[in-house]
């Protein structure tokens, strides 16, 4: 559907926890408007990596074109500078054919840099990120959240606390301006050369935990183990440093037995769902859907962007 004339393009965002439902809500919209998806979750990028990402198939895809799923290799380096950069160049093009454009996914941080741009934050120091790199040898990830606690308590509640990237970079940045880091993120928005429409997922808590182990299940049942397997000995990557291969990693290297490596990574994708949903919540431009009425929630995001005036 072509974008008319003196019409802005709409981004229809679709947030919401691990397990959601958001790749079939985001699918369903994408046929409705004849229009594209454009994926937001940091982990679908990589393409050794689909099964424990959750990524969708081509199958899954059903001939609806999808962007940043499985472009990137996990020994690329990437980060949401570059993915804000490359969405808006994407975006350009696509409002030229398309009255509305979809984007998905999990990542807060990722969904926010699109929406409003990310602040310019100082480089890392390298003589510092070599003390953070010794602190994490000496005391492990617990050291690097006891420090970010004490320096960015606002920021320690949203961070994915098993990420230790994500952990040194906001104490880096506590450390180097002198201020926290939650202070600085994406505190002036910038304007969008297209409108926005943020829809939320929402679900009961017991439905989406006993979606989150369903869904663990089935992906062991398709060959996860194996696929992480595959990635072994790539475990150091930034890119694998995720919740689900870093406890199957344990396994794999005999510290953990399979029953409590998949306990453990329930166990951390409830919490991950929790932090998820503490990110969105923030918002005050979220509409928010129920997670166990598709078709319903479907209805109302097409009377939402009809509303917005752009088709």
């Amino acid at each position: 559907m072509a974008l008319q004339t003196n019409k802005q393009g709409l981004l229809v965002v679709i947030a919401g926890p691990t397990a959601s439902g958001k790749t079939s809500l985001a699918l369903k919209l994408a046929k409705h408007f004849h229009t594209e998806v454009i994926s937001a979750d940091s982990r679908q990028f990589y393409r050794e990596i689909p099964l424990g990402t959750a990524a969708p198939s081509l199958e899954e895809m059903q001939g609806v074109p999808h962007h940043f799923v499985g472009n990137l290799s996990i020994q690329e380096e990437y980060n949401v500078s570059k993915f804000e950069e490359e969405v808006l160049d994407l975006l350009k093009s696509k409002f030229q054919q398309h009255d509305v454009m979809i984007m998905v996914g999990g990542s807060g941080l990722y969904l926010d840099a699109v929406c409003k741009g990310i602040d310019q934050l100082p480089d890392p120091d390298p003589d510092l990120r070599k003390q953070l790199d010794n602190k994490f040898k000496t005391e492990g990830i617990e050291g690097l959240r006891t420090w970010l606690l004490d320096l960015d308590p606002d920021y320690y509640q949203v961070v994915d606390r098993n990420n230790r990237m994500r952990l040194m970079r906001g104490i880096e940045v506590c450390l180097q301006t002198g201020k926290p880091y939650s202070q600085l993120r994406l505190n002036l928005s910038r304007k969008r050369p297209f409108q926005i429409l943020k829809i939320g997922i929402e679900l009961p808590r017991s439905v989406l935990i006993e979606r989150i182990h369903q869904r663990t299940d089935q992906m062991l049942k398709a060959g996860w183990i194996e696929e992480a397997k595959s990635v072994f000995p790539l475990r150091n990557l930034n890119s694998l440093n995720t919740v689900g291969y870093k406890e199957l990693f344990q396994y794999l290297s005999g510290e953990w037995t399979l029953e409590h490596a998949v306990e453990k990574i329930k166990t951390n994708t409830r919490r991950y769902a929790k932090r998820q949903m503490t990110w969105f919540r923030r918002d005050t431009e979220m509409h928010w859907v129920d997670g166990t009425d598709e078709e319903g929630a479907v209805q109302t995001i097409i009377q939402l962007v009809e509303e917005k005036e752009c088709l």
